[in-house]
């Protein structure tokens, strides 16, 4: 059985993943890194470090999945942040290093894509999305909050426009540092959201789109003057829906400039329920498309399904 390897090395989360040539997972690990309580992140060294150690863990994990009778027939791995010239971060060259080396070693064909690309990509396997030529895209985590016009074409490749994003904090800094602030661990979007839902009221602060731009940290300084006077669970839900409402000016902007109706949400803080089901209240006549909580974080499903489809073009463009 021929196999396709993905490898995603974020900032916060190392991730391999198995599909087969129909684009089944059929093994799958992760481990998401660990930061000390209290600190709002890693410096890139530190989650580089992590991922090395990661790495040789997680692939004897990933082999105790499978059974006999399996080869890798290509290999994919998440090389840069974003689809752009000049797009870089330390942390995706232990996983592009990882997956060369391994292609190397079996003699397989190697393919590079941008953390963005594998988010996409995961979503639109994962989501119910069907097949589309043109579609917007919003990426919503710790590291970019962008929104994007998609033109999906051929064996996974895509032209991404970025039509909008924040001037300042991303939406999952913000999730994090209002969660710091109330004590929870980091990152603090699972705890936020189990703060939020468990609350009846939520300390209202603006929601700040301007042309296609977000700005968070005017709400965020808004939300922290309530520490230790408001209780913990209305400022958690006032975050959230802090960025549910950005989120639906956003759309609708969007809307007005591209005359389009599709849009799949991918990204950490996409993995929150309370988010998605103001979306889903507030935009009855979108299609909107939203990877389940498993893959909206950060994973190598993307990457993974890449390798499978570059490899199935590339094999019949030599036949």
């Amino acid at each position: 059985m021929s196999l396709y390897l993905g490898v995603d090395t974020s900032a916060y989360t190392t991730s391999l993943c198995l599909v087969s040539s129909t684009g089944e997972v059929v093994g799958e690990v992760r481990k998401v890194l660990t930061v000390p309580h209290g600190q709002q992140g890693l410096r890139q060294s530190e989650a580089v470090f992590q991922h090395i150690q990661n790495l040789p863990t997680l692939a004897k994990d990933l082999r105790e999945q499978l059974g006999h009778g399996w080869k890798v027939a290509a290999v994919a791995a998440s090389t840069a942040p974003r689809p752009q010239p000049g797009s870089y971060m330390p942390v995706f060259v232990p996983g592009s290093s990882f997956g060369l080396a391994y292609a190397h070693m079996a003699g397989v064909p190697f393919y590079e894509l941008s953390h963005q690309e594998n988010h996409i990509l995961s979503g639109m396997h994962t989501s119910g999305m069907p097949s589309s030529s043109r579609f917007i895209a919003i990426h919503l985590s710790g590291g970019t909050t962008e929104l994007m016009e998609v033109a999906a074409g051929d064996g996974g490749r895509m032209g991404i426009s970025i039509l909008g994003a924040t001037g300042d904090l991303h939406a999952g800094q913000f999730v994090d540092r209002v969660g710091v602030a109330l004590g929870l661990p980091f990152p603090a979007g699972p705890a936020l959201e189990k703060l939020a839902l468990g609350s009846d009221g939520a300390v209202t602060v603006p929601a700040v789109h301007k042309h296609g731009q977000l700005s968070f940290s005017g709400p965020l300084t808004a939300l922290l003057a309530h520490a230790g006077k408001a209780e913990p669970g209305a400022i958690a839900r006032g975050c959230l829906e802090c960025i549910g409402r950005a989120l639906i000016k956003w759309i609708r902007w969007a809307e007005a400039e591209t005359r389009c109706t599709e849009l799949l949400l991918v990204g950490g803080v996409a993995a929150n329920q309370l988010i998605r089901e103001m979306l889903s209240a507030r935009l009855p006549h979108w299609k909107l498309y939203f990877a389940p909580p498993r893959y909206s974080t950060d994973n190598a499903l993307g990457a993974a399904l890449y390798a499978r489809q570059a490899h199935s073009l590339s094999f019949h463009g030599q036949n």
